[in-house]
């Protein structure tokens, strides 16, 4: 896919969002759409994985580490045919449902289940390490949300990322500033991103998180860095897409009444037209 493209399906994949989270009644709706994005860039141009080479030991991996974003990852993967897309937007999150509200690795796609935060990227730092070791091909991308960043585990994975020279690993920080309690900076300072990561030896790119053309460059830049592994921080907005959710904590967790669920589809209907 060229850029318009992939940003006609961020367009797509968001309104699926909307969709599914107005049909279940739940859903953590800010940060799917600060992270849209990334995942479209991955899915439909960058990675090596699809429904046909799922059980091929050289695909590339994905961990969404931020786990409670599930429903951006599944619309894309109902998208991608891994499953039904009909089966998701109506038992989503529903009793005895397999799609619930956190990466369910008993669904086609999901590598692991995530979602208590501060895994993600110690998971991935072991997949890409196996790889050294086998001298595989593939390439392990995690997504950690900003707010993450506080688990003393997230630091452990980084000096080990270094450490080990995992050039075949690809970390996103989606920077959107925001979690449930507020600010990340009240929360618990973490400004200076690019200079901590270098620090651990990691190369750091830094970029506009939901301008399509920066995320693709940035992976690009990724794929062929040697000898450290690479991370891309996203500098991108909570509720990316929508005018009343946008920079808006509030928006963590929360479910549209019906004007508002109008206005955000329309809203991004128009988005869509005018690319």
């Amino acid at each position: 896919m060229n850029i318009v493209e992939l940003e006609k399906k961020a367009c797509d994949i968001r309104m699926d969002v909307v969709k599914l989270i107005q049909k279940a009644g739940c859903g953590h709706i800010g940060g799917d759409m600060s992270e849209i994005e990334a995942l479209v860039a991955l899915y439909y141009k960058h990675m090596n994985c699809s429904p046909e080479n799922q059980d091929d030991p050289n695909r590339d991996r994905f961990i969404l580490s931020k786990g409670h974003a599930v429903e951006t990852l599944y619309c894309i993967l109902a998208d991608k045919g891994y499953f039904d897309k009909e089966e998701l937007m109506t038992t989503y999150s529903a009793y005895n449902s397999r799609f619930i509200g956190h990466p369910n690795n008993k669904i086609p796609g999901i590598e692991v289940n995530s979602g208590s935060l501060g895994h993600g990227l110690s998971v991935a730092v072991g997949m890409a390490k196996g790889g050294k070791m086998n001298n595989a091909p593939y390439h392990v991308y995690t997504v950690i949300g900003d707010g993450e960043l506080a688990e003393g585990s997230i630091w452990e994975g980084v000096m080990a990322g270094s450490h080990y020279k995992l050039d075949n690993l690809t970390a996103f920080v989606d920077r959107n500033r925001l979690q449930i309690s507020g600010s990340t900076e009240d929360v618990m300072t973490q400004d200076f991103q690019e200079q901590r990561w270098a620090t651990f030896g990691w190369n750091v790119i830094s970029i506009e998180g939901n301008d399509m053309t920066a995320v693709d460059a940035a992976i690009t830049v990724a794929k062929n860095t040697k000898d450290k592994p690479t991370v891309i921080i996203l500098n991108t907005t909570k509720g990316k897409g929508v005018s009343f959710m946008e920079n808006n904590a509030s928006w963590h967790h929360k479910v549209m009444n019906a004007e508002q669920y109008e206005q955000a589809l329309s809203e991004l209907e128009e988005r869509k037209a005018n690319l």
